[in-house]
């Protein structure tokens, strides 16, 4: 196994441990709870490595002089 996938199994092992310490302690978990709301991260995810493919993009720091 490549070291990317070790870090997503353990990633994945990570949420569902602290998820459900989150339930067990009846706290709201801070993520969206709902299938849409977590759709719209991976949306979010899927947007910001698409415009890294394609090689375009502003850097808006870099435009403040930050």
């Amino acid at each position: 196994m490549g070291s990317t996938t070790v870090l997503t199994a353990a990633a994945l092992l990570v949420g569902v441990t602290v998820g459900a310490l989150f339930a067990f302690l009846r706290v709201p978990i801070p993520a969206p709870p709902e299938l849409p709301g977590v759709m719209a991260i991976v949306g979010i995810y899927l947007g910001f490595k698409l415009v890294g493919y394609v090689d375009v993009g502003f850097d808006l720091l870099d435009a403040l002089g930050l």
